[in-house]
């Protein structure tokens, strides 16, 4: 968490409650961050940004006090309710992997600001697995070979594990893995 101080009695802190959240492709996600500060407010500026590896920042949405000015090309995907500062996106996309910056400006007898980062991992649910047997027709205990292939149509981070009789089964004489 970030804290800056402008004079001895003005801090503004901006709370987020993790720097790396996962989503699911197809389905809301709501980033949520907090604020509070120890002075006098005439204005709370609240800014979203989105940026991907080796891209300028784009501007998602703000709001001064209660009015949010949202970015016309985002404006159905990104909600802001100030004054909340935590961002939904729906729904959310592959596309929308990245780092999601929230800055908060408060302007009183002097303008303090703090800015957190949070990036955001799109996963996509796994389809059922597909498993296919060559030869088809099966081999003759002792004689010959088979092979197992498993694949899924869909999904990210997708780990294979084989298993005979509820364990998992290891690389040796009789099995290999590819």
């Amino acid at each position: 968490c970030f804290f800056f101080y402008t004079g001895a009695c003005s801090a503004l802190k901006l709370t987020v409650p993790s720097h790396t959240v996962h989503g699911i492709e197809g389905q809301p996600l709501h980033l949520l961050v907090n604020y509070n500060f120890n002075t006098t407010a005439s204005e709370v500026q609240i800014i979203w940004l989105f940026e991907r590896p080796q891209t300028n920042p784009k501007y998602l949405l703000g709001s001064v006090n209660q009015t949010v000015v949202p970015d016309l090309e985002y404006q159905h995907k990104f909600t802001l309710i100030p004054p909340n500062a935590s961002l939904m996106i729906d729904p959310l996309h592959t596309s929308d992997e990245g780092n999601y910056i929230v800055k908060v400006n408060v302007r009183g007898n002097k303008t303090i600001a703090a800015s957190q980062k949070i990036q955001v991992a799109v996963d996509v649910p796994i389809t059922k697995p597909i498993v296919l047997t060559e030869p088809s027709s099966g081999v003759v205990e002792y004689v010959g070979n088979i092979t197992l292939k498993c694949t899924v149509g869909k999904g990210t981070r997708v780990v294979y594990q084989w298993m005979k009789n509820g364990k998992r089964l290891h690389a040796g004489p009789n099995y290999t893995f590819s």
